[in-house]
């Protein structure tokens, strides 16, 4: 599986790709919305597998690819998915990328390929994310790809005592076709 854009490559994960998520998920830029303790080198190598394993799923449920430069396409900055719960037409949307390669919009381009691959491939009517309220860049994106907020919730603990909150996105198909 993979899609390609003017910039990017979506494509599926490879084990050679374990050195650039730990980094990039390792920098302080990144790590700042992440619980403590959440963001360390373990758990980008199960999330690396976990990855790994959904591609040899079938029926596939979730669609988490890497997001590489097409320049630099055994590289990687960052990664882009669609997870689907127990309805089919409704995924939870998640992107990630490098801060080094912030302000690129890249993340623009890489949503819009996922979700246009999302309504069109898999028949998706639907499509939900969830930021830390103080997650700015993800507000900023949210609009740009024509998600609206839907609600807020009170996150876990150690967000709470940031004064940070869960906000709730959806983005449906006929709001995508307009953008």
């Amino acid at each position: 599986m993979e899609i390609t854009t003017e910039r990017l490559w979506l494509r599926e994960f490879a084990e050679a790709d374990a050195a650039a998520l730990i980094a990039y998920q390792s920098d302080p830029r990144y790590t700042q919305f992440y619980a403590p303790g959440e963001a360390t080198p373990d758990r980008a190598r199960e999330l690396l597998r976990l990855f790994i394993h959904w591609a040899d799923d079938r029926p596939r449920r979730n669609l988490q690819l890497a997001v590489a430069e097409l320049e630099e396409p055994d590289g990687l900055v960052g990664c882009c998915g669609l997870r689907r719960e127990v309805d089919a037409s409704v995924a939870e949307f998640g992107i990630e990328l490098a801060p080094i390669v912030w302000g690129r919009g890249y993340a623009t381009e890489a949503a819009r390929a996922m979700l246009g691959f999302g309504f069109r491939e898999l028949r998706l009517e639907e499509v939900r994310a969830v930021s830390v309220s103080a997650n700015r860049r993800f507000v900023a994106l949210a609009g740009r790809i024509g998600m609206v907020e839907i609600g807020s919730r009170p996150g876990p603990a150690w967000m709470s005592a940031r004064g940070w909150s869960q906000t709730e996105w959806r983005l449906t198909r006929a709001a995508f076709e307009t953008t």
